[in-house]
């Protein structure tokens, strides 16, 4: 919900976008849509239809669902989308994570996400693993995870010594990069781009107007309105704070590094630096340590 601007001291600081401005890949956008009571099943169904290019029989969704950690110096997980689909035969889960941000060990993050999710459905004692449902982690990203130009890489566990021996564990990743060109069909291409370009102009078929006539929607609920100023708010003085105190941290950093190349610098002289919150006058001191002749000069003039 943020870009980024370069302010002309150099630092970097968040510029809030607007609801308008927001896209399906933008997570908060996906879970309002998804989460819609009107529409939000039928939205869902059309996006997995598309990507997974098959029918996706009716759906239940759970939006923004908490799996809490088993013991509390353990790590919970919070879905972005879970969209529960039970045919005659089987239950098919499909866990929809848009991600617009590069996400660091990001295959070992989903098979995290895999373990917790898999974990709820088997009650204490149970024995027959049969029960668990297939599980289908689904991650959209706006940059290539494997650097192959590919639209959709899947993945599903395999006997490495006979490669056509099926391994029956009902689990596969895919990841989908909306900037890819290799691989997939037209209708996830267009899908894709509609994902990072959710505008009129990117809508090309009958599926995509509906989902986007769905998007419209609900970005003029207000509901969806409230939540997102709210949501919004708390995102951008959180991650503004957290800028404004690294900006400090590397100021105080520099000042010292400077005043190091006189000498020890004093405890009393770090902490009193250290202390220091007014962002003006830590400019100043460090313009003061790079043209001081001593400590003791910069003690002075401070």
């Amino acid at each position: 919900m943020e870009e980024i601007r370069r302010e002309n001291d150099g630092t970097t600081k968040e510029k809030k976008r607007s609801l308008e401005d927001l896209n399906v890949i933008d997570d908060f956008l996906m879970n309002a849509a998804a989460s819609d009571r009107e529409g939000g099943e039928e939205f869902c169904r059309l996006i997995l239809s598309t990507l997974l290019n098959r029918d996706i029989g009716k759906v239940r969704v759970n939006p923004q669902k908490f799996i809490p950690a088993s013991t509390p110096n353990q790590r919970g997980i919070r879905m972005d989308v879970e969209v529960i689909e039970t045919t005659a035969e089987v239950l098919n889960v499909y866990d929809i994570e848009p991600c617009r941000y590069h996400k660091k060990g990001l295959e070992k993050s989903n098979r995290f996400y895999q373990a917790k999710i898999d974990s709820r459905y088997l009650e204490s004692g149970e024995r027959d693993f049969t029960k668990l449902p297939n599980l289908y982690v689904i991650t959209i990203l706006p940059y290539d995870p494997f650097g192959k130009d590919y639209m959709m890489y899947q993945f599903q566990n395999q006997c490495l010594e006979v490669p056509g021996l099926e391994y029956r564990d009902g689990l596969r990743y895919i990841y989908f990069n909306t900037k890819g060109r290799k691989g997939g069909s037209p209708a996830i291409r267009e899908l894709l781009h509609y994902f990072q370009n959710s505008t009129e102009t990117c809508v090309r078929s009958e599926t995509l107007q509906r989902i986007h006539e769905h998007i419209k929607k609900v970005k003029v609920l207000p509901e969806v309105r409230e939540e997102f100023m709210r949501l919004d708010d708390i995102i951008y003085y959180e991650r503004e704070e957290a800028a404004e105190r690294a900006a400090k941290e590397t100021r105080i950093q520099s000042i010292l590094e400077l005043l190091e190349e006189y000498g020890k610098v004093p405890e009393e002289l770090k902490e009193k630096i250290a202390a220091q919150d007014d962002k003006e006058t830590l400019k100043g001191w460090l313009k003061l340590a790079a043209r001081s002749e001593s400590l003791e000069d910069f003690e002075a003039k401070m």
